[in-house]
This record gives C-alpha cells, sequence and structure tokens, in this order.
C-alpha cells in the first residue's frame, strides 16, 4: 500500500538568479491540474477523499500545511486514525504525494497560498470517486 510522502525538489543559484527545480516528480499518469487558493490565513479545507484518485500538491505561493489520513471504510471511516501532516513553503518545490485511499485537507498557513494539485485521474472520473467529510471529522493540528 502506497504512504503519503514528501517529493523533495532543490534550486540552483548563481550570478544570474535561482532556478527551482523537482526532478524527483514524475508526470507518469497525470490528467489534469488545478489551483487552491485561500484568502485567509490559518483557514482549513477539510476532508476530501478518493479510494481511485492519487494527488502531488505543490505550493507555488505561500505555505501550507496538507493533512492526509487513511480511510478503509469510506462510509464510516475510523475517527481514531491519526492524520499525517506536512508542510510545503513555496520557496523549497517539494511536492506532497497523497495516494489513492487516503482524505486529505490543507491549511493556509498565510494570507497568499496558493497549491497547484495535480491528479492522475480526469475531473468526471474524481467526481465518481468523492468522498467528502466534515471539517471536524479529524483533528486538524
Amino acid at each position: 500500500m502506497k504512504k503519503p510522502k514528501i517529493i523533495i525538489g532543490g534550486y540552483a543559484k548563481d550570478k544570474r538568479g535561482l532556478v527551482y527545480f523537482n526532478n524527483n516528480f514524475k508526470f507518469k499518469n497525470i490528467k489534469r491540474f488545478y489551483i487552491v487558493q485561500n484568502y485567509k490565513k490559518d483557514f482549513i479545507r477539510a476532508w476530501h477523499g478518493h479510494l481511485k484518485e492519487e494527488k502531488y500538491i505543490f505550493c507555488m505561493h505561500g505555505k501550507a500545511k496538507i493533512a492526509a489520513v487513511k480511510i478503509s471504510n469510506v462510509k464510516n471511516p475510523s475517527k481514531k486514525k491519526k492524520p499525517l501532516f506536512f508542510e510545503l513553503d513555496s520557496s523549497k518545490p517539494d511536492i506532497i504525494f497523497i495516494p489513492a485511499g487516503y482524505a486529505n485537507a490543507s491549511k493556509s498557513l498565510d494570507k497568499k497560498m496558493k497549491l497547484v494539485i495535480f491528479s492522475n485521474l480526469t475531473l468526471k472520473q474524481s467526481i465518481r470517486d468523492d468522498y467528502r467529510y466534515p471539517e471536524d471529522y479529524w483533528k486538524f493540528i
């Protein structure tokens, strides 16, 4: 079973400036992307799960905290499961991988946070694989 993880990026610097990269991220099976922007610091978008969809989350502006929790029963997932937490910062081109079978959430750590989410499913496929839970279903710390 795949688990959420950080895909580490990097940067190169010289007299011309910076080049940010993530050579460890492969675009294999990516079918679409979308951008999420919050207008307030500490705003939480939670919880959104999929059994088939895999997501890759990149912070293009600001800072964000990302959470992922395993869901084994989509109709009645265990509230005892502890989410995993990751932080993203646009000054580092890291990417968080959220595998199928997990619900995810995000929190803007500053006012101008923007996330780019890459998905392995089309929108039509994703809508049929969409499970939503209340914001307080699992504790976002």
